[in-house]
């Protein structure tokens, strides 16, 4: 059986370091460090209270308040980076076989905010009848529905599934993906990872590790895997 080559067509980005891939890479090249004291909530009695937060980002720029209501954010950094992927390998204006082109997507917590968020809605309400479920709890929260997304905004009907395996979720994505396409079960597969779980959970969660740095004075330094003084990773999120 030939193997087929397999090439990246089109990028797509919404990170810490800029809300583009052109901003993402000039600032990356540039040093600039994604970290800073985390707004998301107050994390003033947390041993970690920064983390790599998207910067400026309003949801409504880019869906619709009926959208936002059902995407966790998790799902919406996906649709976003996707389609700026979409566009940068002019599928938008291309003519190809949607049956075979897909959508392998990365998550390793899934929609973990829309989760904290239902379950305090639902443990704080007091009115009995207060106490119930969105019919889009589940849905937001699962980790597949980023990739079920991009698929239905695209009419994609190849390959579809979301690849959960903790810090290496994202890189078996894009093996899966790279495969899929060599292997010819597929000839276009949009591929990627979100996550967006910096929350009072998230970062209790993992602070409760000991995973993450509480170097709280050095924060814009704080992440470095290869020194000796390391003291845990630093969230992210995009």
């Amino acid at each position: 059986m030939e193997l087929r080559r397999v090439v990246v067509t089109g990028i797509g980005a919404i990170t810490p370091l800029g809300n583009t891939v052109e901003e993402f890479w000039k600032n990356l090249v540039n040093g600039v460090s994604g970290a800073g004291w985390i707004t998301r909530f107050d994390a003033s009695a947390f041993k970690t209270r920064f983390a790599c937060e998207i910067k400026n980002y309003d949801p409504s720029k880019y869906f619709d308040r009926k959208e936002v209501k059902k995407l966790d954010p998790y799902a919406q950094y996906a649709l976003i980076a996707a389609e700026e992927a979409y566009k940068d390998a002019g599928l938008d204006q291309a003519s190809f076989n949607k049956d075979k082109a897909g959508v392998i997507w990365a998550s390793g917590i899934g929609g973990f905010s829309s989760f904290l968020e239902e379950a305090q809605t639902f443990f704080t309400a007091t009115n009995p009848q207060a106490r119930r479920f969105s019919p889009f709890f589940v849905p937001k929260i699962i980790c597949d529905i980023a990739a079920g997304h991009i698929a239905i905004k695209y009419g994609l009907r190849g390959p579809n599934y979301g690849t959960v395996s903790a810090c290496a979720s994202s890189t078996h994505a894009l093996i899966d993906a790279f495969n899929l396409i060599r292997l010819n079960k597929a000839d276009i597969i949009i591929t990627g990872g979100s996550e967006a779980a910096i929350n009072e959970a998230g970062v209790g969660g993992f602070n409760a590790l000991q995973a993450l740095s509480t170097n709280n004075e050095n924060y814009l330094t704080a992440s470095r895997p290869f020194d000796g003084t390391r003291d845990g990773f630093v969230m992210g999120e995009g």
